[in-house]
């Protein structure tokens, strides 16, 4: 089967290599779409510690298939049923695992990260991922394309479940990728009077503008002035930071509201962890700080309930696919970031 396979930093490789074979408490998936993340563009960059020299790992972890073929010893699925992968796989034991917190695992390990991932045409499943239901399957609704972004879109609803987003909220989010744009979308769905969306790239903010002109707000300039004129200056009830910016982090405090929720959904570079935040800004307004990361099996359940309700919709966000030969034009597309979603399509 064609693979795409990371040996380090820069070298990206498509090749042929063999059919994965499955053991009797393991499956084979094959896979129908399968989209660039910022991580994987991070790990193209920057190399992946996981790793063995000489030996590349196929990259990828939002990805969805079909089940191909299923070891004797597996219960529950049938060849040829439309699945999605989620890509955290804990250790089944510790107190994360059994709290229904496996993505919080200490131990876990990741599609795509530390095992071989959804960039090839067929895919391995673990026994621990069928186990630990990883595999879920899709209603017919649903696309192969919208399945295999559920991953990112599950990650963005932890960050909702979070942030407590009431009707009439004022939202703002800095980052208009396609994670700012997910976290738009679920804050128009919650019921918020006035999303906004801030970003450093024009580009990026020509394509949220697209997107849903009538109810979103795009801020390219002084952030701060421009909000002050929104509200009034009575601030942002939710702030979200779907960018590794330290001073979008500083600002998302400056600018909250009394009893205003702000949500550190974009990490930071290793060079950049340490922000110098006002301590009296979230004492005195009273503001709730949070992170969010990854997500839980309950959140990606539900994740895929909205697309399969049609109360979410993520088609919009993709902007190509292409075959697996063109594996390294999808990457070159996502550093570029003038699209949303660059994807690899199996047919």
């Amino acid at each position: 089967m064609k693979a795409a396979l990371l040996y380090g930093i820069n070298d990206l490789r498509l090749e042929d290599i063999d059919l994965p074979t499955i053991g009797d408490d393991e499956m084979l998936v094959r896979n129908k779409r399968s989209f660039v993340c910022g991580t994987d563009v991070r790990m193209l960059k920057n190399g992946n510690k996981n790793i063995v020299p000489g030996k590349g790992l196929v990259i990828g972890h939002e990805f969805s298939g079909t089940i191909e073929k299923i070891g004797k010893n597996v219960a529950g699925y049938s060849k040829g049923e439309r699945v999605f992968i989620a890509p955290n796989i804990g250790c089944g034991t510790c107190f994360h695992c059994i709290s229904g917190n496996s993505h919080m695992c200490n131990d876990y390990q990741a599609f795509g990260i530390h095992i071989n991932g959804g960039f090839s045409e067929y895919s391995k499943i673990p026994a621990k991922a069928i186990q630990q239901g990883n595999v879920i399957k899709l209603a017919d609704s649903v696309s192969f394309s919208e399945a295999a972004l559920v991953e990112p879109f599950s990650c963005v609803f932890n960050g909702f479940e979070r942030a407590r987003i009431s009707p009439g909220d004022t939202v703002l989010i800095q980052g208009a990728g396609p994670i700012g744009i997910m976290h738009a979308k679920l804050a128009k769905m919650a019921g918020a009077s006035k999303i906004i969306v801030s970003d450093v790239l024009a580009e990026r903010l020509e394509v949220v503008k697209n997107v849903d002109p009538a109810f979103i707000t795009v801020l390219s300039d002084d952030v701060k002035k421009e909000v002050d004129l929104l509200t009034g200056k009575t601030g942002i009830d939710v702030s979200i930071t779907a960018c590794p910016s330290p001073d979008a982090q500083m600002l998302a405090i400056e600018l909250g509201a009394v009893n205003g929720r702000v949500i550190f959904f974009g990490g930071l570079p290793e060079s950049k962890q340490n922000v110098p935040i006002n301590t009296n800004t979230i004492h005195y307004k009273q503001l709730i700080v949070s992170g969010t990361s990854k997500a839980s099996p309950a959140q990606i359940h539900k994740s895929i309930k909205l697309l399969e309700s049609n109360l979410i919709q993520l088609k919009d966000l993709i902007s190509e696919e292409y075959p697996i030969e063109k594996v390294k034009l999808a990457f070159d597309k996502a550093i570029e970031a003038k699209g949303l979603k660059y994807g690899i399509a199996f047919e």
